[in-house]
């Protein structure tokens, strides 16, 4: 019988999971460089050029400390000629070395941040192409979060990366270099180079799990915080204010927690990256100054030598800022292509055919369910002639706005035909939604109508009364989700943007149930004159409204059960003389 070391399992496990992570993490290099590929060779051109000029800089130093320093010295005098050649050498390459960090750090800001911008595009295009079904089951602070906060921490790789290649060249460079000036300072000060990248590589195993963490509950505080936000009239009417800042405080304390985490680990890194140069540059010192004093090397030799090590310490940090971007920079693009890799689910809007000449909309057997198995409509058929107002009649969770929402082309039936008047159909929602935009805008969202097609769409919709008293008219910024607009104003605006854009059907979500009944009757009968090819299908539950209708279509239970007229349903049907009695009884009519 074999037994297995769990010790050891753990070892080969953490060095699979090192190798993926290593793997992962060349793969999203390839995958970000190519969006900008000519300015990221132009990044590291110039760091290439600042590298080796680092190095040269420590010859121009030789050069000046062996033959105008030290000739000084020795002679009495200065020798002219070495003064101006040397000068030229420390001079020329000092204005190349700058030039060589100005196109690195131009280039590299710019390579980070149009990369950005062309992963975030990327992003949004595709969440925008998803249809609504898809939107419907995330949260929207967390589509925010893969959006901006990932794509920033997926190209943060990319700011050390040219000059982390620019270190690459000096440390080939400067070690062939070094051990040209001397073999054994050389070989001391080169065994620096593997230590910090065995120490690199160590810090980069730790703090991967906890910038993972990090930017996991990052992701959750931004899903939580937006919908907080959202939900901030709710938060405050019921006086949970302290227990929605108790959730968000939990979910901020353990982001708070893995970041402390890994801010540890990075300063016991950052302190040993400062420590062990440190203590190397001492001994090169002290076993330079034998190497001098036997004759083996020159001052300038040993200048040269420590200075170009010194000038080492700091680039050798980047390599070190590199791989401490690495996990969390793969975080993001982990998150990212979560979101990149779902499929573009199919438009549901495709499938949605267009009616013979006559007929508005034309649904047969069509079911759909939110939860599989549990179907919301149910086996549902009807008809709608071109030009009549029809009230969609039934009790609360029988289907009725999930009707609305597949006839509009926002959700896909499971089964079943639906087909609709040319030109579609414009659904105004039972909550409206107005942006914080101008009024203009709010209605045209954007397209080309006239302002007298956007003052005949407001004035059908009732908004007279308010609209011609604002201070800048149709350019009053109507602040963020219309705060400025009571509820019954915003349900007018909402239906006045669907009225401008022509669609030959309206959709109307209990649009209306915020206005006083004179106001909703004077609203319908406006829409009804709008033009006679002007088919309306509303939800209502005011017999009122319902009273006004050309037809009634009385919803139990996802199926339609009866349809005609007001009248003739009340007398025929019971159980719709029991609803219309209880919207009665609700409203206090007698």
């Amino acid at each position: 019988m074999t037994f297995l070391d769990d010790s050891n399992v753990k070892v080969d496990s953490d060095r699979l999971e090192a190798k993926g992570r290593l793997k992962e993490a060349a793969q999203l290099l390839r995958r970000v460089i190519v969006f900008h590929p000519k300015l990221f060779t132009i990044a590291v051109t110039g760091a290439a050029l600042f590298a080796v000029c680092t190095v040269a800089s420590s010859v121009g130093l030789r050069w000046m400390i062996d033959k105008v320093i030290l000739v000084r010295f020795e002679r009495g005098e200065i020798d002219v000629s070495a003064l101006i050649f040397g000068s030229i050498i420390v001079v020329g390459i000092g204005i190349l070395r700058a030039i060589g960090v100005v196109i690195r750090r131009s280039y590299a800001g710019k390579t980070e941040w149009r990369t950005c911008e062309s992963i975030t595009d990327r992003v949004i295009d595709h969440v925008v192409s998803q249809p609504v079904e898809w939107h419907r089951k995330k949260m929207t602070g967390d589509i925010v979060a893969r959006c901006g906060v990932d794509a920033d921490a997926a190209v943060a790789i990319l700011a050390p990366l040219p000059f982390s290649t620019s270190v690459l060249v000096m440390m080939i460079v400067s070690a062939s270099w070094m051990l040209y000036v001397d073999i054994p300072l050389g070989l001391v000060a080169v065994i620096v180079f593997p230590i910090l990248l065995t120490l690199n590589i160590g810090y980069q195993r730790r703090i991967d799990r906890y910038y993972n963490l990090a930017q996991k509950e990052l992701g959750a505080l931004s899903e939580a915080v937006h919908e907080s936000f959202d939900g901030v009239m709710v938060v405050k009417s019921f006086g949970a204010e302290e227990r929605e800042t108790a959730r968000l405080a939990t979910i901020s304390t353990r982001l708070k927690d893995a970041r402390i985490e890994a801010i540890g680990v990075r300063s016991i890194f950052e302190a040993m990256l400062d420590a062990i140069p440190t203590l190397i540059n001492i001994f090169l010192i002290v076993l330079g100054a034998f190497r001098v004093k036997s004759g083996e090397m020159s001052v300038g030799d040993l200048s040269s030598f420590i200075y170009l090590f010194t000038l080492l310490i700091f680039p050798l940090r980047i390599i070190g800022y590199l791989f401490s971007e690495i996990p969390h920079s793969v975080a993001g693009w982990r998150r990212i292509r979560e979101v990149l890799d779902e499929p573009i689910l199919a438009d549901p809007a495709l499938k949605i055919a267009v009616t013979p000449p006559g007929l508005a909309l034309d649904v047969k057997n069509l079911s759909f369910g939110h939860i599989q198995g549990i179907d919301v409509l149910r086996d549902l058929s009807f008809q709608v002639s071109v030009g009549k107002t029809v009230v969609l009649v039934g009790a609360t969770g029988c289907g009725k706005t999930t009707l609305l929402h597949v006839l509009a082309g926002l959700i896909s039936p499971r089964s079943g035909f639906v087909a609709t008047q040319k030109g579609g159909a414009s659904l105004v929602f039972q909550e409206p939604f107005i942006f914080a935009e101008t009024l203009r805008y709010n209605i045209s969202l954007d397209n080309e109508i006239s302002n007298d097609a956007i003052l005949s769409a407001l004035t059908s919709a009732q908004c007279d009364d308010f609209v011609f008293e604002l201070e800048q008219g149709l350019d009053t910024v109507m602040g963020e989700r219309g705060v400025s607009l009571s509820g019954g104003q915003r349900q007018r605006v909402a239906l006045a943007r669907a009225i401008a854009q022509q669609c030959p059907i309206l959709l109307l979500d209990d649009t209306t149930s915020a206005l006083d009944p004179k106001t909703e009757a004077n609203v319908l009968n406006s829409l009804s004159h709008i033009s006679p090819d002007r088919t309306i299908l509303v939800v209502a539950s005011r017999p009122s409204t319902i009273a006004l209708a050309d037809e009634v279509l009385f919803m139990v239970e996802g199926q339609i059960s009866d349809h005609g007229r007001h009248e003739d349903l009340l007398r025929r049907s019971g159980q719709y003389r029991s609803l219309i009695s209880a919207f009665e009884q609700d409203r206090g009519v007698s």
